[in-house]
């Protein structure tokens, strides 16, 4: 029905997550009927990811060594703001209330599982070896989100550096990275200790 190129890119799409097979076709279509230089461009954009990194100090998606966050001097390098994923960060810039340093775990803690391949160590020695002074979790507010939050805590405790966590007014379940700013902004700011 379709060129077999035509095809492979459906699959390509359909093959990502949250988008089906019918969406991926409505996308690919989409595409075709674009002029040349916004396809140029697109395939282009798609060309770079390959060379972007992951940030050596935070875990975020970087072009250089350390990703914007990171290099920027004005920052507040005392606090670090611990979250599950890149897109979290995104969010998070988004409500310009944060004005610390990140740290990308790489995903939660499931029942039953132990660190697996989260940053927790990298995390520990950073805490240490920066002499941050604030850690905020910013764990979704889901069940693994939270039992990672609790866990964090125990972790980070011996060090002696306060610990806090986004005020709730999040809902239970959702994801950091689908919350509107102004909810996230006064999450930020009613921040309180972990106990």
């Amino acid at each position: 029905m379709f060129p077999k190129s035509f095809k492979k890119l459906i699959d390509n799409f359909a093959s990502l997550p949250s988008v089906g097979p019918k969406m991926a076709e409505r996308l690919v279509l989409f595409l075709f009927k674009q002029d040349k230089e916004k396809i140029q461009e697109f395939a282009e954009n798609l060309e770079n990811i390959q060379h972007m990194k992951t940030c050596q100090r935070c875990f975020n998606i970087a072009e250089e060594e350390l990703c914007e966050i990171c290099r920027n001097a004005k920052r507040n390098q005392k606090q670090i703001c611990v979250v599950e994923e890149p897109l979290d960060i995104i969010s998070l810039e988004k409500t310009s209330a944060y004005q610390g340093l990140y740290f990308v775990l790489g995903g939660t803690i499931f029942q039953n599982n132990s660190e697996g391949d989260l940053k927790i160590p990298e995390l520990i020695k950073r805490i240490k070896n920066e002499k941050i002074e604030e850690v905020i979790i910013a764990t979704n507010p889901t069940t693994e989100g939270d039992a990672t939050a609790l866990y964090l805590k125990r972790k980070i405790q011996p060090i002696s550096v306060k610990i806090t966590q986004l005020a709730r007014g999040l809902t239970t379940g959702g994801d950091i990275e689908y919350i509107d700013e102004l909810t996230l902004n006064a999450a930020i700011n009613n921040r309180k200790e972990l106990k």
